[in-house]
């Protein structure tokens, strides 16, 4: 009998464990919200005497991101691409480096969200719409074609992500992992006719 009741203690143990497991499994799976950038496509081409850039990424933001949006707290995404050049004998050359800066914003009076490339600014009603303007990018200029000679061998390294050091300082402080948004990729160029 006292055998028994130790071997009786281990198999509900074991049996409250899995059980444990399998809610934490469903959890993950069902509570939990994709978040980060996937990079669905990016290419690069020759195109009216340059090499040009087109990249398409699905962005996903956190609930922490999007609160801040809707408290008005504007965000900076930042997407940049250098172009280099392979060299077997010294580190690689670097062509060319260009960096687009957008601001995204929402606006509470007018219930619209804005988002500004420079000195330019586009209005959209829903935040989806304003996230399509810069997680698709196409005939971006990166470098000249006359710069690229023939034979050579050249690879782009791109990213895009959140710039957090364009938030405000009281939440620079502490600034958690729901935050850290970005990718990074290299693109190897192979062949590039002119």
């Amino acid at each position: 009998m006292r055998r028994s009741l130790p071997h009786l203690s281990l198999l509900l143990l074991r049996a409250a464990a899995r059980c444990l497991s399998v809610l934490v499994l469903l959890g993950a799976a069902f509570g939990a919200r994709a978040q980060g950038v996937e990079l669905t496509s990016l290419h690069a081409q020759r195109l009216d005497g340059a090499l040009t850039l087109e990249y398409h990424a699905r962005l996903t933001l956190t609930p922490a991101i999007e609160d801040a949006l809707q408290r008005g707290v504007p965000l900076y995404f930042v997407a940049q691409a250098a172009v280099y050049r392979n060299r077997w004998y010294w580190r690689d050359e670097r062509l060319a480096r260009v960096t687009r800066n957008w601001r995204l914003s929402y606006q509470p009076l007018t219930s619209s969200w804005r988002v500004s490339l420079g000195g330019l600014s586009q209005n959209f009603g829903a935040l989806p719409e304003a996230m399509a303007q810069l997680t698709r990018v196409s005939g971006w200029r990166l470098v000249e074609a006359d710069r690229l000679e023939p034979g050579e061998r050249y690879y782009v390294e791109f990213s895009f992500q959140i710039d957090r050091n364009q938030l405000p300082q009281p939440m620079q402080i502490d600034i958690g992992s729901d935050w850290k948004l970005g990718i990074e990729r290299t693109l190897r160029l192979s062949d590039l006719a002119p």
